[in-house]
């Protein structure tokens, strides 16, 4: 059974955590440019995150299956970080945790999720938009003089 729920107080597998966010990114090491931002992470540096932002786990009994990092913004809750285990992938974690995460722009009074994705990653564009998302923008990382990210919307 899976379950979702926030970042406990006493959490301490920062490494297992980080591991599940590289191998869940992992496919995109070949097909992106600029790299991911997760190879800059460090467990130090997720316990940081967690500790500024809203995260949530999900995990299949025992195992850690998934994560999202939450940040307000002014006019919306921002997505990042959702990340699911490769072997789990496909079984709706993803739009679980995505409940959540509206359910915590509703708590906080925000009328919408922000994601980005990059250009490259068609297919999570695809899956985005079927869960209710829109792409708003087309950003660059600094340096790029083309389009690396695509912004998206949920209003709620």
């Amino acid at each position: 059974m899976i379950t979702i729920a926030p970042v406990p107080s006493d959490f301490a597998d920062w490494q297992g955590l980080l591991s599940l966010i590289l191998q869940a990114f992992s496919y995109m090491d070949t097909v992106i440019d600029p790299p991911s931002s997760a190879h800059r992470l460090t467990p130090a540096t997720l316990a940081e995150k967690a500790r500024d932002e809203t995260a949530f786990l999900a995990h299949d009994g025992d195992t850690l299956v998934g994560c999202m990092f939450l940040k307000p913004e002014a006019a919306s809750l921002y997505v990042g970080k959702l990340a699911i285990s490769p072997a789990c992938q496909g079984r709706g974690i993803g739009r679980l945790l995505l409940q959540a995460a509206e359910a915590e722009a509703k708590r906080l009074s925000l009328p919408a999720l922000r994601l980005d994705t990059r250009i490259e990653l068609v297919a999570n564009h695809a899956t985005f938009g079927a869960w209710g998302f829109e792409k708003t923008a087309e950003k660059s990382h600094p340096g790029y003089d083309r389009p690396t990210f695509i912004e998206m919307r949920k209003t709620l």
